[in-house]
């Protein structure tokens, strides 16, 4: 692997390597090995600068590709080299993308956008009509994007004039822009394919390297050329990253979920290098096959009492607070978050109801599959839920994401603040019931209406004990002194652009 790096940084990599090693004493040995022998590959690369030059950014999946739905490195490259009509700031505010500027009338069933003067990557002028297809693509009935559904009350996409765009909702909905800023709404023109920035790729390949876009109002021969500005951007596994980053060979280490967390505690780096996101979201077990011992909602309540959240949270991190509720609080339901009468009970004495009713069932021995993902921290995960299960007499078995499960770990950030977000997506599948509360939720013709129903549909759900609420997403990066831009917010979102602080 060659990134750019000017002299030898094998003798740092073998201190760090020691370091690491130390640090990690108190680790499972597979956490210890992992972390080790990566700072033992790394040691055989040649890798880029940290002190001066591209920013590095080391996001754990796949090597990044052009694909606002993938995972944290795609949708990075995504975010920073293609923009929709607004976008996310460090702090997770909605700032200017594609449109300079906009109005939210006739409440909230009517946004105006006017867009600014821009270009795509490869010069090509952007105008109104391209944007207004290219959104009513994203927003159709046929669209596979999957923020699709929450934008069903789009009724029409209209350009009005070159620089205008008018969004027609069927149903007033005030709480779209956050929503518009995701990635997966940024803008890609297929045919070639060009973003509009901020960033462009200067170099590609498997670790591309971004530089800002010119300003469309300079003469071509006035742009200068800032390697500082410059962002190198990776995709790799967790253990690789955060190796990369305690050699000092990497200034952000992005995406870290529950997962990962272990490494990040062997590799042991600076605790002001250590960042969490105030995330919000969803985390937790959908029930997601209905048959046998959960076709009946008190038995998957027995389930949702055998849970020790405190216990499940602590085992991957003593910082991680539990949750026992879907919505968190100041959403746009008309009453507050649901929460179960059992949650009033001990935790002891939410096991004794729980026994019971696996005793009580008359289908033989009670088995559930777990699907979890890959990872140390979900391996410790796995150890607390298959503990709380066996609490009551359930026996667990954990299986693959991809595999047929009774319970499905859902850990998902929430792209913007709706409280049919939650509900749907905890929906994996429920009730007939529930699901009619919120489809009413979703095509309420007032506000006013559409609070009351979203209420009824949070109490639908809760009764019908479809999803078990254990956290809220835990969400973590690893940052140096170079990136003066980051910032902890609630989307978990860290634009490339954003990184770094504006000289001005």
């Amino acid at each position: 692997m060659n990134l750019g790096r000017n002299g030898n940084v094998r003798e740092r990599l073998r201190n760090r390597l020691k370091i690491g090693f130390q640090r990690s004493a108190g680790s499972s040995p597979a956490v210890r090995t992992s972390i080790v022998a990566t700072l033992f590959a790394l040691a055989g690369c040649d890798l880029a600068p940290v002190d001066n030059g591209a920013l590095v950014v080391s996001a754990i999946g796949a090597p990044p590709r052009l694909a606002p739905a993938g995972d944290t490195p795609a949708r990075l490259l995504t975010d920073a080299t293609a923009e929709g009509l607004v976008r996310f700031d460090a702090a997770g505010q909605v700032e200017p993308g594609l449109a300079e500027r906009w109005i939210v009338i006739d409440g909230g069933r009517s946004y105006i956008f006017r867009l600014r003067e821009a270009t795509w990557s490869d010069g090509r002028p952007i105008d109104a009509p391209q944007i207004a297809r290219m959104l009513a693509r994203q927003a159709g009935p046929r669209s596979r994007n999957p923020l699709a559904p929450f934008l069903t009350a789009v009724d029409s996409i209209v350009a009005m004039t070159p620089q205008v765009i008018e969004l027609r909702l069927a149903r007033p909905r005030p709480d779209l822009l956050k929503l518009f800023a995701q990635p997966e709404l940024a803008l890609v023109r297929r045919d070639p394919v060009a973003g509009s920035g901020p960033l462009r790729v200067v170099s590609g390949g498997r670790t591309p390297l971004l530089r800002p876009m010119p300003d469309p109002m300079q003469r071509a021969d006035g742009e200068r050329e800032t390697p500082d500005a410059d962002v190198r951007l990776i995709g790799e596994r967790a253990a690789k990253a955060v190796a990369r980053f305690v050699a000092g060979e990497a200034d952000v280490v992005a995406g870290g979920s529950f997962a990962d967390w272990p490494l990040v505690e062997a590799a042991g780096p600076r605790r002001r290098e250590v960042r969490i996101d105030p995330a919000v979201g969803l985390f937790g077990l959908a029930i997601v096959n209905r048959d046998g011992f959960l076709a009946d909602p008190a038995n998957r309540t027995a389930v949702n009492q055998a849970m020790d959240r405190a216990g499940i949270t602590a085992a991957v991190s003593a910082t991680w607070e539990a949750t026992d509720r879907l919505l968190p609080d100041g959403l746009d339901s008309a009453a507050p978050p649901h929460v179960a009468d059992w949650t009033l009970l001990t935790l002891a004495e939410r096991r004794v109801a729980a026994r019971a009713r696996v005793a009580a069932w008359s289908g033989g021995p009670v088995g559930l599959r777990v699907a979890l993902p890959a990872g140390p921290g979900a391996t410790r995960l796995w150890g607390a839920i298959a503990g709380s299960l066996s609490a009551v007499g359930i026996t667990a078995t954990r299986v693959g994401m991809r595999e047929p499960a009774d319970l499905r770990l859902v850990d998902a950030v929430a792209p913007y603040d709706n409280a049919r977000w939650y509900l749907a997506t905890a929906c994996r599948p429920c009730g007939a019931i529930a699901g009619e509360r919120l489809d009413a939720a979703r095509t309420a013709a007032t506000l006013g209406e559409r609070a009351l129903r979203t209420a009824e549909a949070d109490a639908a759900l809760d009764a019908d004990v479809a999803f078990i609420p254990i956290a809220r997403p835990f969400r973590w990066s690893l940052v140096s002194r170079r990136a003066t831009g980051w910032q902890p917010n609630a989307r978990a979102w860290h634009p490339l652009n954003r990184l770094r602080l504006d000289p001005n």
